[in-house]
């Protein structure tokens, strides 16, 4: 088991990460699967993967299927002669896929399965509250992070973490957990253990503009939650109405102040530094923010372009 020839999948920087660790520990990884070149952003310039770009630099085999079940590609993986493939933050994989390795197909998921299967775990497991989170292998079956658990490793969640601080922490935890997985593979030291669901599992649903949209009647923590839960990316929203202005802003950083006060729901409270929103229970001090069509600003600096009327509220 020490000729391992590893393939490896995955797309973003969270994947390049895991995927530097098994080079820098010499891993043989005779190929990388990753999404397709696409045109994105205002200019539509072509935009490559993560992976792919670091892939190129280290001049790893690539392979951009954008049909996983192509025969042509299917022929294509088969000739690499892979008896282990990784995935990590990639998509679903068809059975002749996942099947093909003599020692599997494995995936690293960022969450202590079975809770927070899905798209966006690290997000979810902060908009909820969580105070515990960590990272799981396990091998892949035919349906979505539910296959037979191989490892997992645990991590806490601060109140003042955001997603990318948590990204970042389970990215590196991730990286540790995959070479011990390779380990296990290697002296077939392996032991998996069934998902177990029931009716407490909590989802990871992909974020879409909706999910990103505050409430500010919702309970002081919960917003104080979703907000770091989406920071940096994709950023909870709300509309400022300030007169016949309505301006979208993406808020990044807040603090939460308990308070009793009888204000309206979202009414501002400022001054030359600071704005507060009205909330149940107190107020969400803005920290840091971005009007639309403007970068990403201390809300001091906000301030010195902004003139916020006394009727001002977020909606």
């Amino acid at each position: 088991m020490n000729d391992l020839r590893i393939v490896f999948m995955g797309t973003p920087e969270f994947a390049v990460t895991i995927l530097d660790s098994l080079v820098q520990h010499n891993y043989n990884v005779v190929g990388v699967i990753t999404a397709p070149d696409k045109p994105a952003g205002r200019g539509r310039k072509i935009h490559t993967s993560a992976v792919k770009k670091y892939a190129e630099e280290k001049k790893l085999h690539i392979l951009q299927p954008t049909n996983l079940k192509n025969q042509g590609f299917l022929d294509e993986l088969e000739t690499l002669q892979a008896n282990l493939q990784i995935v990590v933050a990639f998509r679903m994989l068809p059975k002749a896929v996942w099947q093909m390795p003599k020692y599997g197909t494995f995936n690293l998921h960022a969450s202590l399965l079975p809770q927070y299967r899905g798209a966006a775990p690290i997000n979810w497991a902060i908009i909820n509250g969580e105070t515990e989170t960590g990272v799981t292998t396990f091998f892949i079956d035919d349906k979505i992070d539910t296959g037979e658990i191989i490892l997992n490793s645990k991590t806490t969640i601060s109140n003042e973490e955001n997603a990318g601080f948590l990204h970042d922490k389970l990215m590196y935890l991730g990286a540790n957990l995959v070479l011990k997985t390779i380990e296990q593979i290697k002296t077939n030291t392996v032991k998996t253990k069934k998902q177990i669901d029931n009716k407490n599992l909590k989802l990871a649903y992909k974020i879409n503009k909706d999910t990103c949209q505050i409430d500010w009647s919702k309970d002081i923590q919960a917003t104080y939650n979703l907000i770091r839960g989406l920071s940096p990316y994709p950023a909870a929203w709300t509309t400022l109405y300030n007169e016949d202005d309505n301006i979208t802003i993406k808020i990044y950083a807040v603090e939460m102040e308990t308070a009793l006060h009888n204000l309206k729901v979202g009414k501002l409270v400022y001054d030359k530094k600071t704005i507060k929103v009205a909330v149940p229970n107190g107020y969400i001090k803005l920290l840091e923010l971005q009007l639309s069509g403007k970068r990403r600003m201390r809300t001091i600096d906000v301030l010195n372009g902004l003139q916020l009327k006394e009727t001002a509220y977020l909606k």
